[in-house]
């Protein structure tokens, strides 16, 4: 995974960008009619159930526009909200407040989807032992913050990008002429290149769990698209080698027979792709 100094460099990378996009040389509408000097206050108002994420996010925000606003914070990222809960209140210029407005909730909305659904993956493995990761089916952009809302529901970040960790899939194995092909030049490139990165392998059927089994130094498998009977199948056969991942069109309504199969993971992309925003408005208070 990368280390919280590239991630910290992704989140502001991200602010730097959306401000640019939003405000470009000036918020016109807040320029026009508001007094530079003029002070305000604002709440950030739930009109939704779900978890809250987004908060430091929103803060860092509200730093990058302009530094002299202050918030005070009610509710913490990854807590439970409801209907009409306050999660903080922000103060400072009325100009600058505005600013950051659409980007503090287009953000917090969608991580706070994100997490809502992770959530629920997460109360749904409660005592399986299997934990819920994500994919890089993200929103281009905006990776680290979909990731990182999907950390606040409770669950785990899958490799964060094609760099920080080898995943090969069938397109890869084909290309390479086959499993074993494939993940010897892997570990020939890594040796090369002096890389240190964990390898996944991706399965389409037992027989080629068996042969992935073959080849030391695999991470975990991917036990793609696989029914319940020969995911726990695969499970046996892999024992304690690696670790094993499921994957495939898992929901909510399989995801806990596919855990009770023995996975030590369980990877969505829906977690990132298939969510609803949940409802949040920022108001001017006095």
């Amino acid at each position: 995974m990368i280390s919280q100094e590239q991630f910290n460099k992704e989140i502001e990378l991200i602010i730097a960008n959306a401000i640019r996009e939003d405000v470009g040389d000036g918020d016109h509408s807040s320029l026009s009619c508001i007094p530079a000097t003029a002070q305000g206050k604002a709440k950030l108002l739930v009109k939704d159930d779900g978890i809250i994420a987004g908060v430091e996010f929103a803060k860092q925000v509200f730093a990058y526009v302009d530094p002299e606003m202050k918030v005070e914070t009610l509710i913490e990222d990854g807590n439970k909200v409801k209907y009409g809960d306050i999660v903080f209140y922000v103060t400072g210029a009325s100009q600058s407040i505005l600013k950051a407005e659409r980007l503090v909730l287009n953000a917090m909305q969608r991580m706070s989807a994100i997490a809502t659904k992770t959530k629920m993956f997460v109360d749904l493995l409660d005592g399986t032992g299997t934990k819920i990761l994500d994919t890089r089916k993200t929103t281009p952009g905006i990776r680290a913050l979909e990731k990182w809302a999907v950390k606040i529901g409770g669950g785990e970040n899958h490799r964060f990008a094609l760099y920080d960790m080898i995943m090969l899939k069938d397109n890869h194995i084909d290309f390479a002429g086959g499993i074993t092909k494939a993940i010897e030049k892997t570990q020939q490139y890594l040796k090369d290149t002096n890389r240190d990165l964990k390898i996944i392998v991706e399965a389409r059927d037992l027989n080629e769990i068996e042969e992935i089994l073959k080849t030391d130094g695999v991470y975990r498998i991917l036990i793609d698209n696989f029914n319940y009977e020969d995911t726990r199948t695969a499970v046996k056969l892999i024992g304690d080698k690696c670790l094993t991942e499921s994957s495939g069109g898992i929901n909510e309504k399989t995801i806990r027979d596919y855990a009770l199969c023995g996975v030590d993971y369980i990877s969505s992309g829906a977690l990132t792709h298939s969510v609803y925003n949940l409802d949040l408005s920022l108001k001017a208070v006095d």
